[in-house]
């Protein structure tokens, strides 16, 4: 599968094969008519500089900009709920999400 700017590019949707990626999965019409879904990748997978250099060169409005962050914080309570007990590494991740986009979001107020 060769990724779009459709794809969800969430971690667990990277699929690696000795450590290089070998594809991307997708579960399709989730957020079929808002672009801003394809957005939570600045918060699952990017941090400080490079989410801002992420942003900077998507040049999005802020609107669509702060539902990618309501995409990321809809997804991170689903994924650190799902990870209890007994998945330490993704919940630790998914709580690195959450407070990141509150942060973002008290900083931007």
């Amino acid at each position: 599968m060769v990724a779009d700017a459709r794809t969800d590019i969430a971690p667990g949707n990277l699929l690696l094969r000795d450590g290089r990626l070998a594809a991307v999965i997708d579960f399709g019409t989730c957020g079929v008519g808002d672009p801003a879904c394809d957005l939570a990748i600045a918060w699952t997978v990017l941090t400080g500089a490079s989410r801002e250099a992420f942003r900077a060169r998507l040049d999005v409005d802020p609107g669509t900009w702060g539902r990618g962050r309501s995409w990321a914080l809809w997804k991170a309570p689903i994924m650190y709920a799902g990870s209890l007990p007994g998945n330490d590494a993704v919940a630790v991740e998914a709580r690195r999400v959450i407070d990141e986009i509150l942060n973002e979001y008290a900083a931007s107020r």
